[in-house]
């Protein structure tokens, strides 16, 4: 691109990054948007309100052929988005993008399954982390952001704050869970997160600003699956999990009773 039309094309994609700020999107949505219209930008080099509608129908034909559906339909509405409330314009083409319906069945881990990936887990924290994360079915970053602060434990409640849709919600806490979260907050006495950052020593853990790290979390959940030799296709992610009534309460071998 010329350098005036880089220039007007990083005012756009500013303002595009403000409005979605402005309207309350989350960090991954603005994070995806602001992708989409990137990626078409690379693509064409060019500023995308230049596009025709032809070159657009390859473009996407093309991104279907390359990415899977989720990011298809990320990048359409990130550039339904970008159309409409950014450079005001006509953003009816975009319909012609439409993800097949496909309903399938997720693979669910059994009872049994998961006592056996608790199990497995050397590290405490991350026994402690499995363990409340399927007995009260949260996301993956929700009980990563749990804070000491959030437990309510003459309720036996939990409370989980901007969830899914920015939504707050109490979980009931199992007397199981609430003990392995004592357990480990006596290991690290961290003021804030039940899950801090484990970098360095007991004094640097303590604090922390920050808590575990999504994506060190992850490896440590799926080497722990491939450690039990569990074929289903699971794959742990930040997306809700049933909660599994009883938990534990048969094999309490998990965690020492003091």
């Amino acid at each position: 691109m010329k350098q005036a039309e880089v220039k007007r094309f990083d005012s756009l994609y500013a303002h595009h990054l403000k409005l979605l700020k402005l309207q309350g999107k989350s960090d991954k949505t603005i994070d995806a948007y602001s992708r989409s219209v990137r990626r078409i930008q690379k693509h064409f080099d060019c500023c995308p309100d230049l596009l025709t509608v032809d070159q657009l129908e390859n473009y996407f034909s093309q991104l279907i052929d390359t990415h899977s559906w989720s990011t298809v339909k990320l990048d359409r509405l990130g550039l339904m988005f970008f159309w409409k409330h950014t450079l005001k314009l006509d953003w009816q083409w975009l319909n012609m993008v439409k993800a097949p319906k496909i309903k399938t069945i997720p693979d669910i881990l059994t009872s049994t399954e998961i006592e056996q990936l608790i199990g497995a887990a050397e590290k405490l924290r991350y026994r402690v982390f499995l363990l409340t994360t399927y007995s009260m079915g949260l996301r993956l970053e929700e009980a990563l952001s749990l804070q000491v602060g959030d437990i309510d434990a003459g309720r036996k409640r939990i409370h989980i704050r901007r969830g899914k849709g920015h939504k707050d919600r109490l979980v009931p806490l199992p007397d199981r869970t609430l003990h392995a979260l004592r357990l480990l907050w006596k290991e690290h006495r961290h003021p804030v997160w039940l899950f801090p950052n484990y970098r360095g020593s007991m004094a640097t853990i303590r604090g922390a600003t920050t808590h575990m790290n999504i994506g060190g979390t992850q490896s440590a959940m799926k080497a722990v699956v491939s450690a039990c030799n569990i074929k289903k296709k699971y794959l742990y992610t930040r997306f809700a999990i049933m909660p599994i009534p009883g938990l534990c309460r048969q094999h309490p071998i998990y965690f020492p009773s003091s």
